[in-house]
Parts: C-alpha cells; structure tokens; sequence
C-alpha cells in the first residue's frame, strides 16, 4: 500500500492509480470496516475546468463502477444542462466524490455518510493536481464541509440559500456553487424552495455552458 508520503510526490496517472487500488477502508478502517470489497469510483482529468463533488456512491454506481448512473445522475444532468456525451468527457468535466467507494445502507435502508479515510488521505494530494478547474459544483453537506470550510452556514438549505455570496467572493478560487443533492428524497426540499430552479440553475447552466463547450 502506498503511504501518504509516497504518494504526495506522485504525477496524477500514478495517484489515480493508487487512489482506484486503495483498500483502507476495508483494511485499516477509521472504526468499522467497509462492509463489502471496495470499488473506487471517481472520473479525473488534468484539463477538465468543472469538478462535481457530491458525497458517496451509491448501490447502482458501486454495481456500475461510474458515476451517477442512477435516476440522481438523470436529475443531475438537467440540472447543469448537459447529455451524458459532455458528462461522461473527463476532459470537460471531473467527478471527485468525498469518499469514493459506495459506504453501504444504515438500519433504515439510507446510504450510511462517506467513509473519512478518502478524504483524509487523498482529496489534498487530488486537487492539487486539478489546475484546471475553474468551477466546483459542491452537492451536499459533505462536500460544502471539505470546500467551504468555516465560509458555510449551519445547514445545508441555508449555505445553498446563500449561493450567491460564495459565487461572487473573487477570493475563492476555483468558484463554487453549493447544490442540495438530487436525489429523489429532495423533492419536498425543491417543492419549498422554488427559487433554486429559478434563479440558481440559469447561472450554473450558463457556466457549465461556457466551461464544457456545450
């Protein structure tokens, strides 16, 4: 297994490598194990100018082994506005959940959080090798926790409420967007805030737009 200090002198290619081949989670867990074989999922590119962060596989994908291919892809697609052709391109666009291999379902049947050792060990090394990026779409609690930091606000509603002040601020760099996540489980969230639909995804389809060449 590559230490963290081996892999902080890697090229991209070498840390996707050792990222796709990591198995902490299931052999030197933070706490329980991952209860079944890991399988990484993530979709990189040095030249892509968008990156989704979103929080964990989910069953389908982990059946999968690529993002989003589940009815919170189909979602996530109209909302930026794009066919599977420019969102399946890594070249255009980076898909870096916050952890990378499905966490498995809690005793009511949800997807338990995204297990902390992908984060911990790889997410710094990771975007530090995405010079491109220009936009980081951050979808759920998780991944507006590792990208905003102590900039997000006390719940998820209210940071994505919030949109325009992180869109704005010139000193974040690359610019973010804070989504919800679009999961079915939302609706009765977008049914309350209409105003995310109206006014938050013209702006974020126009960016896409303009940074994937659609």
């Amino acid at each position: 297994m590559t230490t963290q200090d081996e892999a902080l002198s890697l090229p991209l290619d070498p840390l996707l490598e050792r990222i796709r081949a990591c198995r902490i989670c299931a052999e030197v867990p933070r706490g329980k194990p991952l209860p079944h074989a890991p399988r990484p999922v993530l979709q990189v590119s040095p030249k892509a100018r968008i990156c989704l962060c979103g929080q964990a596989p989910g069953t389908r994908v982990h059946g999968s082994g690529r993002p989003f291919t589940d009815p919170s892809g189909d979602r996530l697609r109209q909302w930026l506005g794009i066919g599977e052709e420019i969102f399946y391109d890594a070249d255009r666009l980076a898909i870096v959940p916050m952890g990378f291999c499905f966490p498995g379902l809690d005793a009511k049947g949800g997807d338990l959080p995204p297990r902390p050792e992908c984060r911990r060990t790889w997410h710094d090394m990771l975007f530090a090798r995405l010079p491109a990026l220009e936009l980081i779409v951050i979808i759920g609690q998780y991944a507006q926790a590792y990208h905003l930091g102590p900039r997000r606000k006390a719940s998820l509603t209210e940071t994505v409420v919030h949109w325009r002040d992180y869109w704005e601020d010139e000193t974040l760099h690359p610019r973010v967007l804070p989504l919800p996540h679009p999961s079915w489980r939302n609706n009765a969230w977008l049914k309350r805030n209409p105003w995310f639909e109206e006014e938050l995804l013209p702006v974020l389809q126009a960016e896409v737009a303009r940074l994937a060449g659609s």
